[in-house]
């Protein structure tokens, strides 16, 4: 698993989760910057616009206060028993958070009504039950794999094993120690998330991939014997897989499309997340103009910002609140907000795995004005991050984002990448 970064906003403050990857920060208040920066003039903010959220490959995204998380892309989806068709004992479950820094479907227990939850199969490993840590940083969630089938607008994915965090039916606790979960506490309720759950879209395929396949990892997949678990080898097919690759079409990857926000930040966004790539008229990326990277199977790539070199830790993630970086020349505030004393354009060299370069332009603005402002939407919110890039949320309003999956092929050929649109 690789980022989940976010900011909790509550009576004015903000409490920021860091995630896989190290670095993040923490609250921050109104206080003052604590440096002096020069300034430069802001970018033009980009103004591509979505598409309609009502074709059959597509669903709203919205970012809004309703779970009190700033900066939270979430979308609705639709489980039901498997091997049904997505026909049998569905429920929808709302406000789950869409993360292309992660891969494959989470829901926590208490989000699935009874009538659907009966339903789920578990997964099992030499004929023991399934149970998975996935692991963001500053927490990890903790549940049974079981078989659901998944419905999102017209996109079908059968019989499709998925993580039930908190499952009842698993008495083991979290693993800790040596053979535990990678680091961080247990994130085990809605309110420690923000999100009923996360859908991980990313470049990646599956969720661990060959090494779980190829042995038992530290950390990752476990079977479990009353309360004690032990960490297991597991075939791909009982992997929690990136959801959209078990669709029938429209399977190759996605474009993430957020319309274009205030850079004093907004109360409301919205987009539209597209299933496929070059696969129907709504989703084409030949013709574009797109700057294309290639990236790792995770989505990563090397970086260069201010004389210093990042070797493949920097990434675009939906699933990071803010643009975390390091600077030496932005003022900061306390809990490693950047505070400029005007809106400030930066410049970031991403280098792809083909060795294809791209100058990403972002804007920083006062981020501790930003949080205390009461708008849940920002496109200009940055945070001091040590070692990585993480080009958050911020970055994909006014964007069409696109995911190419690892092994899928489009009009640039075979993924994994990450392309976007600005206009």
């Amino acid at each position: 698993m690789r980022t989940l970064k976010w900011f909790l906003a509550v009576s004015g403050m903000c409490v920021a989760l860091a995630g896989c990857g190290g670095g993040g920060s923490s609250g921050a208040s109104s206080s003052t910057a604590t440096t002096s920066t020069a300034v430069s003039t802001a970018f033009a903010d980009p103004t591509a616009t979505p598409v309609s959220s009502n074709s059959s490959n597509t669903v709203p995204i919205v970012v809004s206060s309703v779970s009190n998380v700033l900066n939270f892309p979430m979308v609705s989806i639709r489980i039901c028993a498997p091997n049904t068709n997505a026909g049998l004992n569905c429920s929808t479950i709302d406000n789950v958070l869409l993360d292309t820094g992660s891969f494959g479907l989470r829901l926590f227990a208490s989000a699935i009504p009874t009538g659907t939850y009966n339903q789920l199969t578990q997964e099992t490993v030499s004929a023991q039950p399934l149970a998975e840590c996935a692991s963001f940083g500053s927490g990890n969630t903790w549940g049974l794999v079981r078989r659901a089938d998944l419905s999102m607008s017209n996109e079908v994915a059968k019989n499709l094993p998925i993580q039930v965090i908190s499952d009842p039916a698993l008495s083991a606790s979290i693993p800790t120690g040596v053979s535990g979960c990678m680091t961080g506490s247990n994130m085990a309720t809605v309110a420690d998330l923000g999100a009923n759950g996360i859908l991980g879209i990313g470049t990646q395929p599956y969720d661990c991939g060959a090494d779980c396949a190829n042995g038992a990892v530290t950390g990752a997949y476990y079977v479990c014997a009353g309360s004690t678990c032990t960490p297991t080898q597991v075939p791909l097919t009982s992997q929690v897989p990136n959801p959209v690759t078990q669709f029938t079409t429209d399977n190759n990857g996605v474009i993430v499309e957020m319309y274009q926000v205030a850079d004093t930040g907004a109360a409301k966004a919205n987009g539209t997340l597209v299933f496929g790539i070059d696969t129907q008229s709504n989703n084409a990326l030949r013709g574009t103009s797109a700057t294309v990277l290639s990236t790792t199977a995770a989505g990563n790539m090397d970086a260069s910002f201010e004389g210093r070199s990042y070797s493949k830790t920097a990434f675009f993630d939906s699933g990071s609140s803010g643009l975390y970086f390091q600077s030496a020349s932005l003022a900061k505030g306390v809990k490693g907000f950047y505070t400029p004393a005007a809106p400030t354009g930066l410049s970031a060299i991403f280098t792809a795995t083909n060795g294809a370069t791209a100058t990403v332009q972002f804007n920083v603005s006062n981020g501790v004005t930003l949080v205390n402002s009461g708008n849940f939407a920002f496109n200009n919110l940055g945070v001091a991050l040590y070692n990585g890039i993480d080009i958050g949320m911020p970055f994909f309003y006014g964007r069409h984002m696109y995911y190419g999956i690892s092994g899928a092929s489009s009009s640039v050929g075979l993924g994994p990448y990450v392309a976007y649109v600005s206009s």
